[in-house]
């Protein structure tokens, strides 16, 4: 297939009348974020806040427009304000997934925790507890799941447009990531609107199937992609992930009040890094220090899900793209993580997510 470039890009949508104006989009100086990769087109359009609405046709048709052109496969455009917006009201915006019975967001309050390797591990468990299981991942900026799941390539096209995707598979699981999509070295610079767009186009424009639950691996923090899921989406619940030290527990503090203040259940607080084994002499260390997640899960009145320890075979397999519960599920730490997975599995079912309809999430 061809290369598309920016400029036969922008002379498509140069051919583009932006209504009342007499100029077309590139000439009203509209486009902006232009990112071309694996023959897959992402930019946004400017518009003032008040003319959104009425912006939106022109969006969809200069994403047909780009989408038709030759050397591309899909293309992906969003709508972006330079001034602030009121938060939108999302009330009618939860939309369920067709398939999707729950979904559930592992998410931490900052980078380095070991949130993605938690969420992977924790997909495989409920997997291998019988369940249909998808992962998503959020992280737009930094996608891991292609790297920890061992998954290499692009996602096929799931309809003749071009308009849905499938999924790729690793270990059981039907997986999504912006990782898939674009070079592994290519920078995701890009404002908040294309994130939330990209993300939703993941989520809703992807042909998953039957699916008990997904895991929504989220990008560290509190920013637009929680609040895009929070808003837009009907989660079951979030998982927070810290380690045991004071810093750790004060962020993972602040993401489980976000998801609290959208009205998200939380269903409980993983320990990671809890303590190591020495492989030589036995002896066990509490390097980051120890319990302190499970004290702040009481102090905040939520589950204490469980330690999974530090090991340096968990981090060599997931390095290798094998996670540890799937290559070696007679071990230990699978034991952990089933563990985990079925308390997971047993707050959702018992009513604690929110209702109809029924789906839950970050590093």
């Amino acid at each position: 297939m061809e290369k598309i470039t920016r400029e036969q890009i922008l002379t498509a949508l140069g051919r583009l009348a932006v209504p009342g104006s007499g100029q077309s989009l590139v000439e009203a100086g509209l486009i902006s974020d232009i990112v071309i990769a694996n023959n897959r087109v992402m930019f946004a359009i400017t518009a003032d806040q008040a003319n959104m609405p009425a912006m939106e046709p022109l969006r969809r048709e200069a994403e047909r427009i780009v989408a038709a052109l030759p050397g591309v496969e899909k293309a992906m455009v969003a709508l972006t304000a330079e001034r602030k917006q009121a938060p939108p009201k999302t009330a009618n915006l939860k939309a369920g997934i067709p398939g999707l019975r729950h979904i559930v967001a592992v998410s931490s309050g900052k980078g380095g925790v070991g949130k993605s390797t938690m969420a992977v591990n924790l997909a495989v468990a409920l997997k291998a507890n019988g369940l249909r299981v998808a992962v998503l991942d959020a992280d737009v900026y930094g996608p891991s799941l292609p790297k920890l799941l061992g998954i290499m390539g692009k996602p096929k096209a799931a309809d003749m447009q071009g308009k849905l995707m499938q999924p790729m598979e690793a270990y059981g699981l039907k997986v999504m990531s912006m990782g898939f999509l674009v070079p592994e070295d290519t920078p995701m610079i890009w404002r908040g609107p294309m994130v939330m767009s990209a993300l939703m186009q993941m989520l809703r424009d992807v042909t998953w199937g039957e699916i008990d639950v997904m895991i929504v691996d989220m990008p560290p923090g509190t920013g637009d992609a929680q609040l895009t899921l929070a808003q837009q989406t009907p989660l079951s619940g979030a998982v927070i992930v810290s380690t045991p030290q004071d810093l750790a527990l004060l962020d993972a503090r602040k993401g489980l009040n976000m998801f609290r203040k959208v009205n998200v259940p939380v269903l409980g607080i993983i320990e990671n890094m809890s303590y190591f084994i020495c492989g030589k002499c036995g002896e066990r260390h509490e390097i980051f220090g120890h319990g302190g997640a499970r004290a702040e899960a009481r102090r905040l009145g939520v589950s204490f899900l469980g330690e999974v320890p530090l090991d340096m075979e968990v981090r060599a397999r997931s390095d290798a793209g094998e996670p540890i519960v799937a290559t070696m599920p007679d071990g230990p730490h699978a034991a952990i993580f089933k563990k985990i997975a079925e308390e997971v599995w047993s707050q959702i079912e018992a009513g604690t997510s929110r209702k109809a309809p029924r789906i839950v999430i970050e590093d």
